[in-house]
Order: C-alpha cells, then structure tokens, then sequence
C-alpha cells in the first residue's frame, strides 16, 4: 500500500474548536499563601497560558526565592536542598548544566514548589543520575501538591540497576500538577509516568524521545488508580518510543484529555486504551499520528486494550490525522466511540495540521538543546529510529548569570526595566497594577525569551502534510489544511 494520510473529521475540522466546550480546571484547595500571592485577591493560573486540568497549580507562589548556585548533587544553594525544603518555594537557577545524582535523586514530597528552569542562563538545566543502585528516577514528587515545573531536561544517561524505576519524570498520588516544556528521554521504563491517584495534572508543550528498548515508552499517564482523575495531555511531542504514545488505564468517571499532540515513528502501538480498571474515559482530538523508520505496518494508531477487561472505555476520536503505512485504528475500537466529548474539553483545540506546526516549533525546555533539535528534524524529515542504547547528554558551556542584587529572583535589568525595587525583595508585589505579581511577569517573560530562540523558523519547517479528510466538503478540507496559524506563531516565525 503506498503511503497515505488519513484524517478523521466530523463533520469538518475546521470547526471542531468552535464545536467544544472548554471546562475551567477546578482551583487547587485554600491555602493561606495563595491569597496572600494574588495581588488582586484572585485565584490564579500556574503562568500566564497555562491550560490544562493543572493550570491553576499555585506552585511556589508567596514563598521563599532559593537561588541554585551549584550544579552539586547535594550541599547549599543545590536543586536538591531546594527540592527538600518546605513552605511554598521557587528554585531559580545562577548556573546552567548537568545536574547528575551521585546518590539516589531527591523526591519532592514537600508540596508548593516552582522549579523555574527559564532563569538559568545558557543552555539551561539538564537532569541525569550517576546509574547503579542509586539511579533511579531523577525527577520524582510523591505524596505531593502545587507542583509547576517549566524549561528542565531529565536525560538518564546510565542504565540504573532497577529497570522498573528508572522512568524520566514520574509523578505519584499527586494533585494541581503542571510538567511544561520539560524534556525526558533514554528512560528504561516510561519517559513520564503517572503512578496512583493523581489529579488535576496538565503535560504541555513536551518532548518524550527514545525510551530505551526492551521497555521504550513515551508516556504512561494512569497506573494503578483507584478513583477518578483529570489529565491533560496537550501540545506534546512523543518520537522514537515502541508503544504507550501514551498509554492510557483509569477508572471510570475520570476525565483525560488527549489534545493537539504529535506521536511519531512508534514501533507496534502508538495510542493504548485500557479498561482493566473499570474502562478510561478519554478524548483524542486533533492529534497526529505519523509513521516512521521503526513503525511496522500492522502498528496501530489507536488501540484497545481489553486485557483483564473490567467494563469498556469511552472514547471521543475526532479530527486526528493518520500519515504513514499502519492500522489507523482496531477493530474494537469502534464499539467503545462514542460521539461527543467524554467531558468538556479542557482547552480549545487548533486542528490537527496547525498543532503539528506549533509542537515542531515549540515544544520542549527551552532553549532547545542538540538532542531535542535532532528529534524535531527527525519527525520533519521522517528519518531517525529506536535506539537500542542511551545517547550522550550534550555539553553545556558555563554562561554567567544576570545580577541579582536583592536576590528576589528577578535581575537588576529587568527590575530597571520594569519599575521594580533593586534594593528591596519584592516578586510578589504588582509593580504594574495589572494583577501578576512581579516575579510571575519575569518567569513568563524569561521563558518566552527562551522560545523565539529555537533553531528553526517556522518557514524552514515542513508545512502541513496535506490531509484526505472523510465526511467533510472539499471546501471544508481546503479551510482546514490552510487555515492561518495562530497570531503568536506569526509572532515566533517573524523573530
């Protein structure tokens, strides 16, 4: 069969974003810093744009600033003395580099916790243990709450002695979670793992790369739940991993989101629905599913796993494209559709084409490193492959931080810039009077500094492969394949 694009659209895609409800991500509970945080007496979300069931984590808002001055496992001004401390916290970085464990990697369990990887100069931070024993994990929370983490590389680079616990990034029995623009690869078991019973979670804007076979897995987002939960899996990419693109095992009365990614070149199974716990609620909408180098033609792009079966799940497919020699979808698939939202969406969806222009150009930590830019040249030029062996973590040239003269996060440039005190400690006043407090302001704009720095501009991307649409009009399918990309693309394509 020669390779074909399919797209699976009802009734047309270009007006599925107008066609779904968007649900507003229950806040997190009360907290007495929190108010205190919101200078306008508002709750608010994690960072101006989050989405998500997990947009409105507090993380270390109103707490304590913890400058990282080491790239040291361990000691004063370390990531894991930051990580271990209580009360609401915000790690900003003074150095950039591997951070690698020699012993085994912290756990956060202390909730209300920022780790803002956008402030640390260079190349930014990567995360990796030292193998053996002690490498397990790098970046773990547990038992935990009000968790935002931006702009951070988790790369296990040394095969630990525990293949089970040696995801990249897990997160376990922990709510008002938000992963955004992070980087995980090379794991022996997923690169992002849900454990237990989380909620209220959102992974954006992602890049989960070449699991380490005989385990290769991009994402397992529900293990061993015992209650509902909501999760939101948006704007991420997932290349070079055999199956679990993502994976998918929750309770009934759950609500997962499955938005706007980009799932390349796995080897037999690219989405998996579960139902041994009682059949997942899920949404998969606008997403692509593309084959490459290590996808075998009876790969399936949407799968149903009825192993240990404890009831059916409930699916809402709409407007994902399908490119490549695969089975778009199984068989049983179609006895578990259903024709509407398992639950209002938890955001707007851009069609299929439009989110894999913008994941290409904008999903990872920020700034991009050589790893992160290779895989996004490899989904363009559907070339590269699962590898069978970690990579090499790339050097990072040391780069010296901004000035920070009242150590507030924020550096004396900015602060001049934008009316904010050099002499007094002040990110969690509004310098502005428009309702973010003033350390917030920065991180956004730190992070999106960041962004307009990626390698490859959106007209040196490969456009929207074109797309066969099925129950829609020929002028329905023109619409959708050319419709404009989003201001802020325009905005990022300029720079």
């Amino acid at each position: 069969m020669s390779r074909r694009v399919f797209l699976l659209a009802m009734p047309a895609l270009s007006g599925l974003a107008g066609a779904v409800l968007v649900a507003q991500p229950a806040p997190p509970p009360s907290s007495p810093h929190i108010v205190a945080a919101s200078v306008s007496g508002a709750a608010l979300p994690a960072f101006p744009g989050a989405e998500g069931y997990g947009a409105m984590s507090a993380g270390g808002r109103g707490g304590k600033i913890v400058a990282i001055t080491t790239l040291a496992d361990s000691g004063r001004g370390s990531l894991r003395a930051c990580i271990g401390m209580s009360g609401p916290r915000v790690c900003v970085f003074r150095v950039n580099g591997l951070i690698r464990f020699v012993g085994r990697p912290p756990v956060i369990t202390q909730p209300f916790l920022t780790i803002a990887g956008q402030t640390a100069p260079g190349g930014g931070i990567t995360l990796a243990h030292s193998g053996g024993q002690d490498g397990v994990t790098p970046l773990l929370m547990k038992n935990t709450h009000d968790i935002v983490i931006r702009d951070i590389r988790v790369r296990p680079d040394r095969r630990g002695a525990v293949p089970g616990g040696n995801d990249a990034i897990t997160f376990e029995n922990s709510r008002n979670v938000i992963l955004d623009h992070v980087s995980g690869s090379w794991a022996l078991d997923e690169n992002v793992n849900g454990q237990g019973d989380n909620d209220n979670v959102t992974i954006s804007w992602s890049v989960f790369a070449e699991g380490t076979p005989k385990h290769d897995k991009c994402a397992l987002l529900g293990s061993d739940p015992t209650r509902p939960q909501r999760m939101s899996f948006i704007h991420n990419l997932c290349a070079h991993n055999g199956d679990r693109n993502p994976d998918m095992n929750f309770t009934p009365g759950s609500c997962i989101d499955v938005v706007n990614n980009v799932f390349y070149d796995a080897g037999l199974q690219f989405a998996e629905v579960w139902e041994s716990y009682g059949g997942t609620s899920v949404n998969i909408v606008a997403n692509t599913f593309r084959a490459g180098p290590s996808t075998k033609p009876n790969a399936v792009g949407l799968d149903r796993q009825t192993i240990g079966s404890r009831g059916p799940a409930r699916v809402y497919a709409e407007g994902n494209a399908f490119d490549g020699q695969f089975i778009r979808q199984a068989p049983s698939l179609s006895n578990i559709l259903v024709s509407t939202p398992v639950c209002p969406l938890s955001i707007k969806p851009m069609s299929a084409q439009d989110a894999y222009r913008s994941v290409l150009l904008g999903a990872g930590a920020m700034p991009r490193d050589p790893v992160d830019q290779r895989i996004v040249a490899e989904v363009r030029d559907r070339s590269g492959r699962i590898r069978t062996e970690p990579g090499t973590i790339p050097p990072s040239s040391p780069a010296q931080a901004p000035t920070d003269g009242d150590g507030d996060g924020m550096p004396d440039v900015w602060e001049q810039a934008h009316g904010t005190s050099l002499k007094v400690s002040d990110p969690w006043q509004d310098a502005d009077g428009d309702g973010l407090p003033n350390l917030d302001e920065y991180l956004d704009e730190a992070h999106r500094r960041l962004a307009t720095q990626a390698p490859l501009s959106l007209a040196q991307r490969e456009k929207p492969f074109a797309a066969k649409p099925q129950r829609c009009s020929i002028a329905a399918m023109i619409s959708a394949i050319t419709r404009s990309p989003p201001v802020w693309l325009k905005w990022l394509s300029s720079l």
